[in-house]
């Protein structure tokens, strides 16, 4: 057994496939705490008006969820609608509009915002004429500071340059673009013909009209995926260059996304391949001059995530890493969810009916939950883990004023078997995630989560770790 090295060093394969058996099960990703799963329905439209109304006057981060796609995505288990029919956008623009309305008159004051993200669904579904709308309906309500990140999710087979064109003439600055794999033989499996020459394209044109930074996003733990084929999919990617990689896990969510059924007849990598695969990826993009950061991140030095991983000012929530700090999220369209400082509000999944429920005058809130003040601790230690890569009970003394052994007594002995795994390593009076804890974060994470052990049933909940 070699002893834990920098937190940034490859974790060493062989000594990740010994520890898969102990580690591999269902968990949450903690891109929230608590996670959707716990929120509650009885968190209503007059919950979420008095969660708002506790934002005047702060600085906010804005989502906007846009969710058609003309084709469906095998291995897709985020909230969309397929449609070829277009004439769809433009009454969700409309419910948009009010809603951009409601809230911002709810929250009443200084309504600036430092961050834009637009995911999906396939955003670029919209026309430039309603990609223009839509990004005037927000900046006219939550005007954006002037060094504002915006930021956008597209799908190169459908994205074309004017709709680049009338983003970044809009404030637009970062693109993320969705890869997955290069593989022929992996997209046939999971319906997503996507060329290398479309990607590249729109890699060039992004760059051409003046983003600052290109973001791809890569799923490992699909079918037909081999280390060697993924390795290929990585040299590949590193040609281009992009500023920001997402090497997200497949969510293998069949109660979910029923197009996923049948995936494990179609050589769906066990979990020690689903490792090695990951584990590739890593290693070429480090030799390549990446930094690994978080979870399932990467990004040039120079990127703004990497000096935030570096001055210990990384940030995790709904879109992934970050680096706004002490900001309200405000999510506009279905499904999406709002997270303030105080509580968490989720609008109803279904596009038509949150439609037909904004017209009629609503928030459209399906549920929600008020931050206790054990959930706020224990989120600020979870989010530590996930972004930093550490657990300090002096910080968190500094921070709350009370020991962590009060709040979570038994924590040493919790993390006592991390500890022995080499995952954790106790150094300088604060437990540190070790190269090898890197692939099993989630699972540490799960440590400090107060509402696991309630959390069973017939019904799966979560994606597993591994």
């Amino acid at each position: 057994m070699t002893s834990p090295e920098s937190l940034f060093a490859v974790p060493d394969a062989e000594e990740v496939r010994i520890r898969i058996p102990r580690y591999d099960r269902p968990g949450p990703r903690y891109t929230s705490y608590p996670t959707a799963p716990v929120f509650s329905e009885k968190f209503g439209d007059e919950d979420f008006r008095r969660a708002l109304s506790l934002c005047r006057d702060r600085v906010l981060s804005i989502y906007i969820h846009i969710p058609f796609c003309e084709r469906l995505c095998g291995f897709c288990a985020c909230n969309r609608r397929i449609t070829q029919d277009h004439s769809v956008a433009r009454p969700y623009l409309d419910a948009l509009q009010r809603q951009a309305d409601r809230v911002a008159e709810t929250i009443g004051g200084d309504r600036r915002t430092t961050q834009l993200s637009v995911g999906g669904g396939t955003p670029t579904f919209l026309s430039p004429e309603e990609l223009d709308r839509m990004c005037k309906i927000i900046d006219a309500r939550f005007p954006p500071e002037p060094d504002a990140e915006r930021s956008i999710e597209v799908d190169p087979r459908v994205t074309a340059r004017d709709q680049l064109e009338v983003l970044r003439a809009n404030g637009f600055n970062r693109i993320s673009m969705g890869v997955q794999d290069f593989s022929p033989v992996v997209q046939k499996a999971v319906r997503r013909n996507q060329t290398e020459e479309q990607t590249e394209r729109l890699t060039r044109e992004a760059r051409e009209v003046g983003f600052l930074s290109v973001n791809y996003d890569l799923i490992y733990g699909l079918p037909f995926q081999t280390v060697d084929t993924f390795r290929e999919t990585v040299e590949r990617v590193i040609e281009n260059r992009p500023d920001r990689i997402a090497l997200y896990s497949y969510a293998h969510v069949t109660w979910i996304s029923k197009q996923q059924r049948g995936f494990e007849n179609k050589d769906l990598p066990e979990p020690e391949r689903k490792v090695a695969i990951f584990l590739t990826a890593v290693e070429g993009f480090e030799k390549a001059g990446y930094r690994f950061l978080g979870l399932d991140h990467f990004s040039l030095p120079d990127d703004e995530l990497a000096i935030a991983a570096e001055t210990g000012d990384l940030r995790r929530n709904f879109m992934g890493y970050t680096t706004k700090e002490g900001v309200d999220l405000m999510a506009f369209g279905a499904s999406g969810i709002s997270e303030t400082a105080e509580a968490y509000a989720q609008s109803t999944r279904d596009a038509m009916e949150w439609q037909e429920r904004i017209v009629g005058g609503t928030l459209a809130t399906m549920r929600g939950w008020w931050l206790s003040e054990d959930d706020k601790r224990r989120k600020w230690l979870i989010h530590r883990l996930m972004c930093q890569g550490e657990v300090s009970p002096s910080k968190y003394e500094t921070k709350f004023g009370e020991a962590l052994s009060d709040r979570i007594p038994d924590l040493e002995e919790r993390l006592a078997p991390f500890v022995d795994d080499y995952l954790l390593a106790f150094q300088d009076g604060a437990y540190r995630v070790m190269p090898i804890g890197r692939v099993f974060l989630r699972v540490v994470a799960m440590t400090f989560d107060a509402y696991l052990p309630g959390q069973t049933g017939d019904r799966p909940m979560f994606s597993r770790t591994v």
